[in-house]
C-alpha cells in the first residue's frame, strides 16, 4: 500500500509535517513568526477584517514562514558542507535571510494597508 500513489503522498504529508513541527519547535525565529501570525489573526477577527484581507493576511504569513523555512534548511545545508566560516557560505547565507527580510517587509506593509485605516 505504501507504494502506492495514493500512500506516497502520504508519506510525503507526514514528513512535510514532521518538517514544520521541527521547524516549530527548534527555530526561534518561526515561534516568534508564529506569535505574530497569532496576533494578527486575533486582530483580524477582533477587526472583523474582510475575505479579501484574510486572504492578503494568511498569503503574507504563510510566505514568511516558508521562506523561513527554506532559509533555515539552506542554512543548515551550507553549515553542514562547511561548517567553518567561508565567504560563499556567507554570502549564500547572507541571501537567504535578505529573502525572509524581503517577505517580512511585504508582509508588515499588507498588515499596515489592512490595519491602519482601522484606527
Amino acid at each position: 500500500m505504501w507504494n502506492s500513489f495514493l500512500g506516497k503522498r502520504i508519506k510525503g504529508f507526514k514528513y512535510a509535517f514532521k518538517g514544520a513541527y521541527l521547524l516549530l519547535k527548534n527555530e526561534a525565529s518561526i515561534q516568534v513568526q508564529t506569535v505574530i501570525a497569532v496576533i494578527v489573526t486575533i486582530a483580524g477577527f477582533y477587526f472583523d477584517i474582510s475575505t479579501t484581507e484574510w486572504m492578503f493576511q494568511f498569503i503574507a504569513i504563510g510566505l514568511v514562514m516558508s521562506i523561513e523555512g527554506l532559509n533555515t534548511a539552506a542554512e543548515e545545508i551550507a553549515n553542514f558542507v562547511h561548517p567553518d566560516y567561508h565567504s560563499k557560505i556567507g554570502y549564500i547565507k547572507d541571501v537567504a535571510a535578505g529573502a525572509v527580510f524581503i517577505a517580512a517587509l511585504t508582509a508588515v506593509i499588507i498588515a499596515c494597508i489592512i490595519y491602519i485605516p482601522k484606527f
